[in-house]
């Protein structure tokens, strides 16, 4: 617990410097281009990729590196630990200079998550876990919501999907839902009990999803893709099925109806 406590440390102090550095990079004016598949990238989200990977790597040399905006490679394969990073989740909120947007970095050790913050610095809001240790907001315990029924739960997702009565076998119950860019942060927001679920059946990147599932478990949620399998972090493709997070009560409710979105053909 020791050790996890000093990881903890390194990576929070790690995540707010990060932050502080996107809050001036946006303050200067933003340069932004366009990604291959098209989602945007600003010299901020490199500016913190570089700065993140010199802090954090040259703390633990020997974990392996997985980030949105590093090349990837095998050789973090080799690594029983690595950091996974985001360095800006919701980074069209960002641009935006919308709040919800975070730094969200996790420690994956055997391809389970052991330490995790999700940073949002324009909301000064700090999420952490450990494993085995709870989860906490700006240093306070949270828990994830009691709620038993879907009608009128609260929802992070796309609600236009769900009500598309040509995809469900069975209709959605009415449910109250809100956007969030960024993927991290809604999985905190579950964690802290602010929504009852988040949901998205289609294929997240590591990067996005490691640090929030780690705080949500440790909230009490529960996390899977959407045919309800977990996930395991630090595979050669790194990315998950799809995602369901939820309060314990909601989550067979919800992926009794996800399972009926087919799994992607190409992910193990």
């Amino acid at each position: 617990m020791k050790d996890l406590q000093s990881d903890l440390e390194l990576i929070v102090e790690a995540a707010r410097e990060a932050g502080a550095l996107a809050l001036s990079e946006r303050a200067k004016g933003l340069t932004i281009r366009s990604k291959v598949g098209g989602s945007p990238v600003t010299q901020a989200d490199l500016a913190v990729d570089d700065l993140l990977k010199t802090r954090l790597l040259g703390a633990r040399p020997d974990h392996g590196w997985l980030s949105e905006e590093t090349a990837d490679g095998p050789e973090r394969l080799t690594r029983r630990r690595i950091f996974v990073v985001d360095p800006i989740d919701g980074t069209v909120a960002y641009m935006k200079d919308r709040p919800w947007w975070c730094v969200p970095i996790a420690i994956v050790e055997d391809g389970r998550p052991i330490a995790a913050v999700v940073h949002a610095p324009a909301l000064d809001e700090t999420f952490t876990a450990t494993a085995g240790g709870g989860a906490f907001l700006n240093g306070r315990p949270i828990l994830a919501s009691d709620t038993a029924d879907l009608d009128d739960a609260a929802v992070l997702g796309d609600g236009r999907m769900f009500a598309d009565v040509s995809l469900w076998p069975e209709p959605w119950p009415a449910m109250r839902w809100e956007k969030r860019n960024a993927l991290a942060y809604r999985l905190a927001l579950v964690a802290a009990g602010a929504f009852d679920a988040a949901i998205a059946p289609s294929p997240k990147w590591d990067w996005d999803v490691a640090a929030g599932a780690l705080i949500a478990q440790e909230a009490g949620a529960r996390v899977s893709d959407h045919h309800g399998r977990p996930w395991t972090f630090n595979r050669a493709d790194p990315r998950q099925a799809g995602l369901v997070c939820a309060a314990p009560a909601l989550w067979p409710l919800i992926v009794g109806r996800t399972r009926s979105i087919p799994l992607p053909a190409d992910l193990p």
